[in-house]
């Protein structure tokens, strides 16, 4: 992990905290494999990490000079190995509660790309089938998410209203 401005706990009203000063964000890749079934890039999260032992995205806080896309493509390099160029934005999901806020974006990748777990945050990094993602363990945040974020994948246009990144700076258009 490394150390940002952004890094911290945040109390909501309710007392519960979230990590991010600033926010957070993460990545959902999705690709398909040679039969057209979709797949979800998860990240089995660390015993020592916040939720350790359950299942979610790469991601994490944002910085104060960072936008949520940046924040979560640079989360996501943090904490997984492997190519990430060549992606299309799909959708964004903020999960806003006034005081703080996650945003997800949905990714589509071209191919099944190999990643591994570039950090200690990660036990492992694999794709996983759509319709097994409900059978892991899930980050609860991430398992309240999955309906709406696995229908926009399901639903999301393959042509128009994409916005492709394919240069090696790893952000997309405004979206």
């Amino acid at each position: 992990m490394q150390e940002g401005d952004g890094n911290g706990w945040v109390t909501l009203p309710d007392g519960s905290k979230r990590w991010g000063l600033y926010g957070a964000a993460g990545l959902l890749l999705y690709a398909t494999d040679e039969a057209g079934g979709g797949h979800v890039l998860l990240q089995h999260r660390a015993g020592w990490t916040h939720m350790g032992g359950t299942w979610g995205i790469p991601g994490g806080a944002r910085n104060r000079d960072e936008s949520p896309l940046e924040a979560a493509v640079r989360e996501f390099r943090e904490e997984v190995d492997g190519d990430l160029d060549g992606y299309t934005v799909l959708a964004r999901h903020e999960h806003d509660l006034s005081v703080w806020r996650y945003d997800t974006f949905l990714l589509r990748v071209p191919a099944l790309t190999p990643f591994r777990a570039g950090n200690s945050e990660s036990e492992e990094i694999r794709w996983i089938p759509l319709g097994m993602t409900e059978s892991l363990p899930l980050l609860p945040a991430f398992r309240s998410a999955w309906p709406e974020l696995r229908a926009d994948l399901c639903a999301s246009p393959r042509d128009e209203g994409e916005h492709e990144n394919t240069g090696t700076t790893g952000t997309s258009g405004a979206v």
